[in-house]
């Protein structure tokens, strides 16, 4: 048996492969390091394919000065600033997306955090969306505490994104105003106030597998099982704007070698899924089984009807994978 087959064989049968086993396969052909990927997938999760959508509810103007970000201060860039959107218009856009059979929204905002009086907005505006839709509400807003995500809880919050973005080794060459202990922390004082987390990174921050590959691995430690994988969008006005977009056949890889390290996981294809030419197919057959779908923070993304089609015609089904 190869070292590949062995590798997958250990998994299904449910073992959990650290960094040596995962740097060890991250270079075996494209094709059947997918092929393995995929067959995980099929043996932990079948064919559910979990689908959300995002939406920018506080633009511009942030405090931070991570790199690869068009909203902060710190940037050049003409993206639009505006601050916490309406109760109207966050039900609008939650009506708009639980229509199209889409299972979680996401309410995102700028900066390092909310304030409590901007929390306690989001609450309300969560209330009234879980009494006037069926759509699952996520919320992205900042390095929060466990008092503020108790609230979030106590409104109807199933989960909380937060990015690492990168691994420890790294982040320190992404972002200075925060620290990637402050993100550990806030995500275990989410998960102390009894929400799920979700959260994941960045890829082509002129990070090395290893650092791919220490994120994951540091991320599965804290028991999380939504992962989005974000590809770079070099944003002209930030210092990565001149930075090379990741191929298809680099985030095909990259997702395998995920699927590998968090077998019963939902791998979420997320923000510069747009900029691949087939807009993630390849990657839906080497082990992801979910995507954040419609527009992006800042950025045009894919049609919720398109990747509906696209999912389809893969044999997905849409649902919510037990993470």
């Amino acid at each position: 048996m190869t070292l590949l087959g062995k590798t997958k064989n250990d998994i299904l049968h449910g073992k959990l492969i650290d960094k040596q086993d995962a740097l060890a396969i991250s270079m075996m052909p494209l094709d059947e390091l997918a092929s393995a990927a995929n067959d995980i997938r099929k043996y932990f999760c079948g064919k559910i394919f979990d689908i959300c959508t995002i939406v920018n509810a506080k633009s511009g103007k942030c405090s931070e000065n991570c790199k690869y970000c068009a909203q902060s201060s710190y940037h050049h860039t003409q993206v639009e600033e505006y601050a916490l959107l309406s109760t109207e218009a966050l039900l609008k856009q939650a009506q708009y997306n639980d229509e199209r059979g889409v299972l979680r929204y996401s309410i995102v905002t700028s900066d390092k955090r909310l304030n409590d009086a901007e929390v306690n907005k989001v609450c309300e505006s969560i209330k009234l969306i879980k009494e006037q839709t069926d759509i699952s509400v996520c919320v992205s807003l900042g390095l929060l505490d466990e008092k503020q995500f108790e609230k979030l809880n106590n409104a109807g919050v199933e989960r909380i994104h937060n990015n690492l973005e990168t691994s420890e080794n790294n982040f320190q060459n992404v972002c200075t105003t925060h620290t990637y202990y402050d993100k550990i922390n806030s995500i275990k004082a989410a998960q102390k106030a009894g929400l799920n987390v979700c959260s994941g990174g960045i890829m082509g921050l002129d990070e090395s597998m290893e650092d791919r590959i220490d994120m994951v691995i540091a991320i599965r430690e804290l028991g999380i099982r939504s992962i989005p994988v974000n590809i770079l969008n070099p944003i002209k006005g930030t210092p990565y704007e001149n930075h090379k977009i990741m191929t298809g056949n680099e985030m095909s890889r990259i997702v395998a070698l995920f699927r590998f390290l968090v077998p019963m996981a939902s791998i979420r294809l997320a923000g510069g899924r747009g900029l691949l030419p087939d807009k993630g197919r390849q990657c839906f057959l080497s082990g992801a089984n979910a995507a954040i779908s419609g527009d992006m923070l800042t950025t045009a993304g894919i049609t919720i009807e398109a990747d509906m089609k696209m999912l389809g015609e893969i044999g997905y089904i849409i649902g919510r994978w037990n993470e």
